[in-house]
C-alpha cells in the first residue's frame, strides 16, 4: 500500500510562476528526489508519493502550509491510497489503485473545495472527507501569518511556544494567538486520527 498525492496550484497564472514554482519544488523536494518520487507537469500540476500512506495528510498540510505561508496562494490536493501496482523512474508513468484513486478523489474536487481522499475503504473516505470538510473552513482562511506558524509548529513538533516566537521574533502571546487562528490544535487532531484510521485498516 502506497499513498499518491495529486494537485495543482490554485490561481497560479496570478502569481509569478518563478516564485511560486520554485517554492514548490523546494517543498516536493523534502519528501524524496525527482522524478521517482515526484513531479511537477502541465505547468502548475504535481504527483507526489508519500509510501507511508499513514502520512499523507501530514504531507499535504506541510505543502499547504508552505505555499500559504510565503505567497498566500493555495493548492488543490487530492489523496489517493492503494496498491502500487507499477513502480517506474517517473511517478507520472507509474500505475495502480493509489494512482487511480487519487487521480478520483482529485477530479472530483468541488470548486469550493481543496482536499479529498478515496482510500479502498468507504467507510473511512466518508468519514475523512466530513473532516476534511469541516477542517478547510479553517485552511482556506489562513493569513499567511497564521499560515506560517503552523508550519513552524507542524516541522517543529515539539518546539514550545517560546521557541517558535524565538524564531519568528515574536511574543510568546502571539504564537499563541495565530496557533489557535489557525485551528493548529483542531486540525492535528484530525492529522492523529487520520493515522490512527489508515494504520487499521492497513495492519488489519
Amino acid at each position: 500500500m502506497t499513498s499518491i498525492l495529486t494537485g495543482d496550484i490554485v490561481n497560479s497564472r496570478k502569481k509569478e510562476d518563478n516564485l511560486w514554482l520554485s517554492l514548490l519544488k523546494n517543498t516536493l523536494q523534502t519528501f524524496g528526489e525527482s522524478p521517482k518520487y515526484w513531479q511537477i507537469y502541465r505547468g502548475d500540476s504535481f504527483q507526489l508519493e508519500i509510501k507511508n500512506p499513514e502520512k499523507a495528510l501530514h504531507a499535504a498540510l506541510k505543502i499547504k502550509s508552505q505555499l500559504k505561508s510565503i505567497l498566500n496562494i493555495d493548492v488543490r490536493i487530492g489523496i489517493g491510497i492503494g496498491e502500487k501496482e507499477y513502480s517506474a523512474s517517473e511517478i507520472t508513468t507509474a500505475n495502480g489503485a493509489a494512482f487511480i484513486n487519487s487521480g478520483f478523489a482529485f477530479d472530483n474536487l468541488s470548486k469550493k473545495q481543496n482536499l479529498a481522499i478515496k482510500t479502498p475503504w468507504q467507510e473511512i473516505d466518508d468519514e475523512l472527507n466530513i473532516a476534511f470538510d469541516l477542517a478547510l473552513l479553517t485552511i482556506d482562511s489562513w493569513s499567511v501569518n497564521s499560515a506560517e506558524v503552523f508550519k513552524l509548529s507542524l516541522e517543529n513538533k515539539n518546539a514550545t511556544q517560546k521557541e517558535i516566537a524565538q524564531i519568528l521574533s515574536i511574543t510568546q502571546g502571539r504564537v499563541s494567538e495565530r496557533q489557535k487562528r489557525a485551528g493548529f490544535e483542531p486540525i492535528m487532531k484530525l492529522e492523529k486520527r487520520f493515522r490512527k484510521l489508515i494504520n487499521q485498516k492497513i495492519n488489519g
